[in-house]
């Protein structure tokens, strides 16, 4: 089954087998959380899930998940062993563990590392044009935000490997609105994430709107908003400012690797066609 489901991605290299290996795994978990019951407490959000669940075309590598209800007692623990169990009923064997907290915070973490998965498929019997040989461990970081803003809206996603099932997921403008807060405000002094930028284009190319209340809400419980509510201009002045501090040549450097090979999509990044971007973004 891994093989075949390996070749609808069509991997053309080295990178875009890990990448698809790595979302092989992503959705293995998503099926071992849904057997354990854990979307009755929390939804998917993220890239990850945009990727997944709304086509974006490029690929992730962190799961995000926020509660539905803020409980910071709740732990990712007690849902491991059945994502664990959900690899061994496809007879892969994979290692997860909670990361240990060094100081409290609202986010709870667990580490999922691939073990014997790719002697199962045998890469290079599988792919010998891309000369692969041994490829090293995939290690996916899940986390959960026990303290979440909330104001946010979700819809349950159908997923039909490795078997059908729903997750529940933030919907589109949500999802939007998490993507700006982490645009305008994320707190990485001179890291550039390209990723945020090509999800962006993405948004808009799709006429997705912003739900502008999330967005308020994600702002104000960060910190990052003084007054309670902010206006579609001041947002707009905000993105403007930030597109000009940006070095695009590092932009363009983050995001490379988790998109095709043959894809010319940074043709036209500059300052001047995202500010034009932000322009034609619709609001909800």
């Amino acid at each position: 089954m891994l093989k075949q489901w390996l070749d609808t991605y069509n991997p053309k290299t080295i990178e875009e087998t890990r990448n698809a290996l790595r979302e092989i795994m992503q959705e293995i978990a998503l099926a071992g959380l849904y057997r354990a019951g854990f979307y009755k407490y929390a939804a998917f959000y993220g890239g990850t899930a945009l990727r997944i669940f709304y086509g974006l075309p490029r690929f992730s590598e962190d799961m995000d998940f926020s509660l539905l209800e803020k409980n910071e007692s709740f732990r990712l623990k007690p849902y491991l062993d059945a994502v664990v169990e959900e690899f061994l009923s496809l007879g892969l064997k994979v290692s997860i563990t909670e990361k240990e907290k060094v100081f409290e915070t609202a986010i709870d973490s667990a580490f999922l590392k691939s073990d014997t998965i790719w002697k199962e498929i045998q890469l290079e019997e599988a792919y010998p044009q891309l000369h692969i040989g041994s490829l090293p461990s995939i290690k996916i970081k899940l986390e959960v935000d026990t303290l979440p803003p909330l104001g946010f809206e979700t819809e349950n996603k159908l997923l039909l490997k490795p078997f059908s099932f729903y997750v529940h997921c933030f919907t589109l403008p949500c999802l939007f609105a998490g993507k700006m807060h982490a645009l305008l405000f994320r707190k990485w002094k001179t890291r550039v994430k390209g990723r945020d930028w090509f999800d962006f284009e993405w948004y808009v190319k799709n006429g997705i709107p912003m739900s502008l209340s999330h967005f308020e809400k994600r702002a104000s419980d960060s910190g990052a908003l003084v007054a309670p509510t902010i206006s579609r201009e001041e947002v707009v002045a905000l993105l403007f400012k930030k597109i000009d501090s940006l070095d695009f040549k590092r932009v363009k450097e983050d995001i490379v690797r988790f998109i095709p090979s043959d894809s010319n999509t940074m043709e036209l990044w500059s300052p001047q066609y995202f500010k034009d971007l932000v322009l034609l973004m619709k609001w909800g």
